[in-house]
């Protein structure tokens, strides 16, 4: 009891007044009829005492039952199942007391008869109980619940034949009367009530909470104590007593049934079920010790005669058996399937994260060294916005294929989401790390084929060592994720942890949210470097160049913040700002009357962007900039990723009059043969060739053959990084079209370059 009201204290609900009295009575009552029955056992005597405390514990369930009744705000109909069985046999003792022990049994037949109906009541009214309890939750129970229920029943039952087998037969082969009815059907309701609690046993599905423990007890004991009096024959022999110990037994099941009634009627909701270990394994080995019952029984009826129904019994507990194992047997395999299908990446077939998490924990428990791959694939986020994503999907599925081809059995390839890969290195440390990563960057750089399109990629590596740089997988994850960010940052392509990665790391992200904030606010600024005529000196265009006005670091120049934007997938929403500030900037020259074109740098993404041309054809319609206003600047590099794809976008903006302009020209490793057939106007050369070409004649040959090839093909050549004098007179020696550097003059925001070019046309005037 005190078990109880904690726990009702524990769920913020205590026993109320009402009724707590008769719970602590119906306690006290058990014990004094425990009491009542080892003294009668042992004097061989009753008291009148002994008979009130006996009627007492007989009445007190039944007035706890139907006061909970009363109590219920739900669940109901169990509970008045439950009061009108626990009633039925309350009465019915009382009138077999009237008959046996008032009446003498004399002139009493329709009494006995009223008694004996309200006793079998019991039973089909407990039934019912139960059976309501289970129809609650009949949407849960499976065909394998089913079975095991059944199992349960029919190996229970066919037991509980065999042992009540002897007094089912001196019931039958007595002259009938009442008591010889009674003898023979209670065995058979108790075999029935029996059969139905090892069905519910055995359902590991079916659960109402802790009190289900209560009522099954209950009737588990009601029906020991029937069976224990049917076995002793007391009704056939007529020497039934009402100081039987088997009292106590129905005592105590009635309790029982009664406190289950009151707990189930408190109006707090119950908790949710939540079954003991040691419940679990008793409902598991439930249908084990039921089939067991049943082979029991066949090799008992195998030596001596045991009754039709009992082989009949165990025979069908043994075939439902075999066939609940062999329904095991598939749950398992589609449980196996499960397993493997969680732990398994959909797309590539790779063990997923949760394998991940699953499987790296217990290999680091060995204590060997280990290595940590962490891989991202460069601009991927491009290849799906600007392709689609089956085309991005494809291209994930023949990576991973190729991680898994380029590593050893021991190790495990994982894909952790998105583009991004994990692979833990057995027995390797820095030196076998590195050059897997080397190895893998190799592999992943050949041209994949996707959808008829010939696409390259790269991919950045983050490399952590266990046990040296961390313990577990969490902080393995963490440090080759900076290692991962920081060779993406420097395009070294892969990186082993280092200790300074931390700052990186921290500050890479005060930087990505930063950067949003900058392009939802407007802070980035154009700064425009002019395009010099090498033959007037003329300024004919500028290239707008990206400046990021920091409200608290300053200007950051693109270098620091232009890699963070192409790893976060921002670098189209930033393109479209230049260019949508470039073109109003375009706008105000031409206004003016200043013929100057302007050029803006072109990713990847961009340059796959379907619905680019028509786009740029409409800003410049609304701002009334002629098309040849505007050159597009693409490097080598993008141009190689997709020739047929480049060719066709770049094709319909030349079209539109739109100038094309290859940048960084000469530092790919590609043919020349796209400038013959790609749509190119211009070509500049990158400072790497015009820088060096003052002090080695070599570099000054390779920038003069470049300038007359670019001619050859109608193209106008551009040299960057003119620093000083003599290289600018050495380009227009070998006939350069223009250039632009430092020499000339610095990038500037468009009102200093206003004055700029103002000051220079001037001079220009000026000079004879």
């Amino acid at each position: 009891m005190e078990l109880l009201v904690r726990e009702d204290r524990r769920r913020g609900a205590a026993t109320p007044r009402s009724d707590a009295w008769l719970v602590w009575s119906l306690i006290v009552l058990v014990a004094a009829s425990a009491v009542q029955t080892l003294v009668a056992g042992v004097a061989g005597v009753r008291t009148p005492v002994g008979d009130i405390v006996g009627a007492l514990s007989f009445s007190a369930p039944v007035v706890l039952c139907w006061i909970s009744v009363h109590r219920a705000a739900a669940r109901r109909t169990e509970l008045v199942l439950t009061a009108l069985a626990l009633s039925a046999y309350s009465l019915s003792g009382i009138l077999f007391s009237l008959v046996y022990l008032v009446f003498a049994g004399v002139a009493s037949d329709s009494l006995a008869i009223l008694a004996t109906a309200l006793f079998f009541s019991f039973y089909p009214l407990v039934l019912a109980a139960l059976a309501v309890l289970v129809h609650r939750q009949k949407g849960r129970l499976s065909w394998g619940v089913t079975l095991d229920s059944t199992v349960g029943a029919l190996g229970a039952a066919s037991l509980v034949v065999v042992l009540l087998g002897p007094s089912i037969d001196r019931a039958y082969g007595r002259p009938f009367s009442l008591d010889s009815f009674v003898a023979a059907a209670n065995p058979l309701l108790d075999i029935l009530v029996l059969a139905a609690l090892a069905g519910v046993g055995a359902s590991r599905s079916i659960s109402a909470g802790r009190n289900w423990l209560m009522l099954v007890a209950g009737v588990l004991l009601f029906a020991a104590a029937d069976i224990g009096f049917s076995l002793t024959g007391m009704t056939i022999e007529g020497s039934y007593s009402t100081a039987s110990p088997f009292d106590l037994g129905w005592i105590a099941g009635l309790a029982l049934m009664a406190l289950w009634a009151h707990r189930s009627a408190r109006p707090v909701p119950p908790a949710p079920a939540v079954r003991d270990t040691a419940v679990m394994r008793w409902a598991l080995s439930l249908p084990v010790l039921a089939t067991t019952a049943g082979l029991v029984v066949l090799l008992i009826a195998s030596e001596i005669e045991v009754s039709p129904l009992a082989i009949s019994l165990a025979a069908g507990a043994v075939v439902l058996s075999a066939a609940r194992t062999t329904l095991a047997f598939r749950e398992l395999r589609r449980m196996g399937d499960m397993r493997r299908q969680a732990r398994t990446d959909d797309l590539t077939g790779l063990p997923n994260r949760r394998a991940l998490y699953s499987e790296v924990p217990l290999s680091l428990t060995s204590g060997a060294n280990r290595a940590l791959l962490l891989l991202d694939l460069d601009r991927f986020k491009e290849v799906n916005d600007s392709l689609g994503h089956d085309v991005g999907d494809e291209l994930l599925v023949q990576v991973g294929t190729r991680l898994t081809s380029h590593v050893r059995g021991t190790d495990l390839v994982a894909r952790l989401g998105g583009d991004e890969f994990a692979i833990l290195l057995a027995d390797a440390g820095e030196a076998e790390a590195v050059i897997v990563a080397g190895t893998l960057r190799e592999a992943l750089a050949r041209p994949y084929l996707l959808e008829g399109i010939t696409l390259q990629t790269t991919v950045s590596i983050g490399i952590a060592l266990y046990p040296s740089q961390a313990l577990d997988l969490t902080g393995l994850l963490r440090k080759a994720d900076m290692a991962m960010y920081k060779a993406k940052a420097s395009r070294s392509g892969h990186r082993v942890y280092d200790t300074s990665d931390d700052s990186h790391g921290a500050a890479r992200l005060r930087t990505l949210q930063e950067l949003r904030v900058a392009l939802a606010e407007r802070q980035l600024e154009l700064y425009y470097q002019p395009k010099v005529d090498l033959a007037t000196g003329a300024v004919r265009g500028v290239e707008s160049l990206v400046r990021w006005n920091h409200p608290v670091r300053g200007l950051v120049q693109p270098g620091d913040f232009l890699s963070i934007v192409e790893e976060a997938g921002l670098m189209n929403a930033m393109t479209e700002q230049v260019l949508d500030m470039a073109l109003d900037q375009a706008a105000v020259w031409h206004s003016r009357g200043a013929d100057l074109t302007v050029a803006v740098n072109l990713t990847a993404s961009a340059l796959v962007d379907a619905e680019l041309p028509e786009r740029t054809a409409a800003m410049l319609a609304d701002r009334g900039v002629p098309a040849s206003a505007l050159i597009l600047e693409i490097t080598e590099e993008f141009l190689l990723e997709d020739r047929a794809r480049t060719t066709a976008i770049l094709t319909r903006l030349r079209a539109g009059g739109i100038r094309i302009a290859i940048d960084d020209f000469g530092t790919g490793y590609s043919s020349l043969a796209y400038l013959r057939d790609l749509p190119v106007d211009e070509l500049k050369l990158d400072r790497s060739i015009v820088s060096p070409m003052k002090d080695d004649p070599r570099a000054a040959a390779l920038v003069s053959s470049t300038i007359e090839l670019a001619h050859s093909l109608g193209l106008t050549m551009v040299a960057e990084g003119v620093e000083d004098a003599e290289v600018y007179a050495d380009l227009a020696r070998y006939g350069c079209d223009e250039a632009q550097g430092f020499h000339m003059s610095r990038p500037m925001p468009a009102g200093e370059l206003d004055r700029w070019l103002a000051e220079r046309r001037l001079a220009l005037t000026a000079s004879p």
